[in-house]
């Protein structure tokens, strides 16, 4: 980029200074309270805000929420409302709110800084649910939210660091479902099952940050935490209260997004470390850290660990490039009273993660939280004592 040329030590350039204070002053005043009417159950509080910071807001957020069994079904429903002030988190809220569109690397080595304070956000949010007993056998929940947030606020990471700075959104649409299946315990077997599915979509143009690794400046995209499906299957079994046990999981992700490589050229642009990640390849040639691939004319080409969508199929909102789905096995065995102690027990456990040592990615080059790999196949071995 020409605009570093000012800051690059090799080239005779200077380091970049930056020096920048302010007061973050916070005042709120809540209160809540909860009333029951025979089989209705309600909530009710508000809080209230005064926010003195970059920016200036305060603001009343009621909540309210209820729940009602209907006893000959043993039927629970429930649903909610909320209306929330959301405040930018204050590490590096200094420098963020100096850099304005596109964060330091678009303005500030540009020499056009912008002066953009990340504005406090406002959220309605919507939840309801149903919990319903499948006889005394087992019991089903199912849960559905709704986030509407103005003036969305996230987080910019820097390269692969753990040094974040807070951006701002114009707004996000954030919705999803969940269910939980679970039995009771027959003869020291329990079964649970979890569900899930959840949109996450941001709508530009962005604000602040250092090194925002995106070019959207409006419209919408999904974030990394946006997934059509993921479940979580658990087994135990322990056939006497103080004697061992068993368990097994079973966890499958559909898999999340991945703003980073939406295109070959894309992949092709990424450092051989980077390619190797993510298992890239062009007909035989594959990338290793000795081995960057520059160009491919083969039509087979793709990656182990990520979808790299053919062209014109990319969109960043209705079809945007996903990682890779997978399969994830785990067991473990232990006793929670190895001596059947009644003042002092000891626990012993023993645990595989990740048994068929499966080698993939929750996330690629994400500007909010850097690059994740699952936790490979380990072994872990726990002794503890409970008084």
């Amino acid at each position: 980029m020409e605009g570093l040329l000012l800051y690059d030590l090799t080239r005779g350039g200077r380091p970049y200074q930056f020096a920048g204070r302010a007061n973050i002053n916070q005042l709120a005043v809540f209160g809540q309270d909860s009333v029951t009417l025979g089989g209705l159950t309600l909530s009710l509080g508000f809080r209230f805000d005064d926010y003195r910071g970059l920016t200036d807001g305060a603001g009343l957020q009621p909540r309210g929420a209820f729940s009602y069994l209907i006893k000959p079904t043993k039927t629970v429903i429930r649903g909610g409302f909320s209306h929330t002030i959301e405040t930018p988190v204050n590490e590096n809220l200094v420098v963020s709110s100096s850099t304005g569109s596109g964060g330091l690397a678009s303005n500030l080595f540009k020499g056009n800084a912008e002066q953009q304070p990340i504005a406090l956000g406002s959220r309605n949010q919507y939840d309801a649910g149903i919990q319903q007993s499948l006889g005394k056998w087992a019991l089903v929940d199912v849960s559905y939210f709704r986030k509407y947030t103005r003036n969305a606020y996230d987080f910019d990471t820097l390269f692969s660091t753990p040094i974040t700075f807070p951006i701002g959104w114009k707004q996000s649409k954030l919705d999803g479902v969940s269910a939980r299946i679970s039995s009771i315990d027959v003869h020291g077997l329990r079964v649970y099952a979890t569900m899930g599915h959840a949109n996450a979509r941001f709508f530009g143009p962005e604000n602040g940050g250092v090194i925002f690794n995106s070019n959207l400046s409006v419209g919408a995209y999904r974030q990394d935490h946006d997934q059509v499906y993921q479940q979580n299957v658990n087994v135990h079994y322990q056939p006497k209260k103080d004697g061992w046990w068993g368990d097994f999981t079973w966890r499958y992700d559909s898999g999340l997004v991945v703003g980073a490589v939406n295109n070959l050229g894309d992949a092709l642009g990424l450092t051989a470390d980077q390619q190797a990640m993510i298992g890239f390849y062009c007909g035989a040639h594959r990338a290793s850290l000795n081995n960057r691939i520059t160009n491919c004319d083969s039509p087979q080409y793709g990656a182990a660990r990520i979808n790299i969508l053919p062209p014109g199929a990319e969109n960043a909102d209705h079809n945007p490039p996903r990682t890779k789905s997978r399969h994830i096995f785990s067991v473990g065995v232990g006793t929670d009273n190895l001596f059947h102690a009644e003042r002092i027990r000891t626990i012993v456990r023993f645990t595989a993660l990740n048994l068929s040592n499966q080698a993939a990615l929750y996330n690629f080059l994400s500007p909010f939280g850097g690059t994740h790999w699952v936790q490979p196949r380990s072994f872990q071995a726990q002794l503890g004592w409970a008084f």
